[in-house]
């Protein structure tokens, strides 16, 4: 065998074990969350200015979000809303399962409004429930149903972690002293559109291992406060980003280790050779 064969079989191995994309998906529910995330949506017509997600702050991620639109609605009730996740549990779980084969992401942040407030409301861990404990949503079937993909990983009355490096962005957002609450809540998102999107996040990761065509590294959810304003939701949104991608950067493994290996190899290689 060649140094030069040795090495092309080394590379293609390497390559082989890169199970994973550098996309980061994003979704919201009622305002601000939808605003807030509108430069990373790539739909023209949701965001005219243009998608900002592309190498995003080059860290060498790709942002995407997804949202739902209030034509003709106010608040604080906005109702169902209309486009990607109304706010209905049929919708969301269609939605989910149409969408992310798309984008195969490496990690998930799902966002929903929370209580009153200018609050970043880390949701530390989120829990599953039975059918009849879903709090009713706004039109048709107004319940998740047992054929829905979600009661097929996940298990009623089990408790699910976040893995967003939530200590680090609740202390980045506090420390940067903008009028924005950072803090982490472990009792569970409100058995209603927030708890049950946050949890198709986690399952997704469940699904998606080391094992997987696309791994998932991290996913998670956070309560934006009623009274956040838009400029702050979109502050905070970004330093979240910041410390999720430094956090993916740790725990994704690195392309360079492969390279390494190649050319201590081929040093070896060469060495024996002579």
């Amino acid at each position: 065998m060649t140094g030069t064969t040795l090495i092309a079989l080394l590379a293609g191995a390497t390559g082989a074990q890169q199970n994973y994309t550098n996309n980061i998906l994003l979704t919201g529910y009622w305002p601000e969350t939808n605003n807030m995330l509108r430069q990373f949506s790539t739909n023209s017509v949701q965001n005219p200015g243009g998608w900002a997600g592309e190498n995003w702050n080059n860290s060498g991620y790709n942002i995407y979000a997804f949202f739902p639109e209030f034509p003709g609605q106010t608040g604080p009730n906005w109702g169902q809303g209309e486009g990607d996740f109304e706010v209905d549990y049929q919708d969301t779980s269609a939605d989910w399962e149409r969408i992310l084969p798309t984008i195969n992401p490496a990690a998930i942040m799902t966002f929903s409004r929370g209580a009153p407030g200018s609050n970043w409301e880390l949701e530390g861990r989120l829990q599953m429930h039975e059918v009849r404990r879903w709090l009713a949503d706004f039109d048709g079937d107004r319940r998740p149903s047992e054929d829905m993909p979600i009661f097929q990983t996940l298990t009623p009355g089990e408790w699910y972690d976040s893995t967003l490096p939530v200590d680090e962005i609740m202390a980045d957002i506090n420390d940067q002293d903008f009028g924005v609450n950072a803090f982490i809540d472990d009792n569970g998102g409100g058995r209603f559109l927030s708890e049950f999107i946050g949890l198709h996040g986690m399952m997704h990761m469940l699904n998606n291992g080391a094992d997987s065509d696309y791994q998932t590294f991290a996913a998670g959810h956070i309560h934006v406060g009623i009274d956040t304003t838009l400029a702050d939701a979109e502050r905070a949104t970004e330093i979240t980003l910041n410390n999720l991608t430094r956090h993916l950067d740790l725990v994704i493994p690195s392309p360079s280790g492969g390279a390494a290996l190649i050319a201590l190899t081929a040093t070896a290689f060469v060495r024996r050779r002579r």
